[in-house]
């Protein structure tokens, strides 16, 4: 079997070990405050139960995370609350991202558990990857390389803007 190698996962958890947080260093427990308009974090969004995050080592431009606030990892522990707040914030945040980067289609999930892919399996937590037709090319395949043309922090500043956040 094939293996595919991605160092750069770890890298995203262990940039995080400094974070103070409430369940025994979780990087989402540990960012869930952080500043909105602090251009160190990846916090976009907040609501009443969920945050939302953009992905440090993101698979395309956009790439976000929606987290409930309290540190669950199965989605059978999600109150009727927190599900419905997950769902209306991918739905608001795919029409941001619609408005500032015309994406031609999205991939939306969660990867259930370490066998499943979740990176991070303790704290559960949904995707959102824009997509357009042609990213991915030859860069990943040929090179082991994911171009992204956008910073961060820009694409932090123009969601904010969208959601009427700044």
């Amino acid at each position: 079997m094939d293996k595919l190698w991605s160092p750069w996962r770890s890298q995203y958890i262990e940039s995080f070990k400094d974070k103070k947080a409430d369940n025994k260093g979780c990087v989402f427990c540990g960012s869930q405050n952080d500043d909105l308009l602090d251009d160190q974090s990846q916090v976009v969004f907040r609501g009443e139960r969920t945050f939302t995050m953009l992905n440090l080592y993101p698979y395309n431009n956009g790439h976000l995370m929606v987290i409930p606030f309290r540190h669950i990892s199965d989605i059978i522990e999600l109150t009727d609350e927190e599900f419905s707040e997950v769902t209306s914030t991918i739905k608001t945040l795919i029409t941001a991202l619609r408005e500032i980067s015309n994406p031609e289609g999205f991939n939306i999930g969660a990867n259930l558990g370490k066998v499943a892919g979740a990176g991070i399996a303790d704290h559960i937590h949904f995707h959102i990857v824009p997509r357009w037709n042609g990213d991915t090319n030859f860069m990943p395949v040929i090179g082991s390389v994911k171009v992204l043309s956008q910073d961060l922090l820009k694409t932090k500043i123009d969601l904010q803007k969208a959601l009427k956040i700044i």
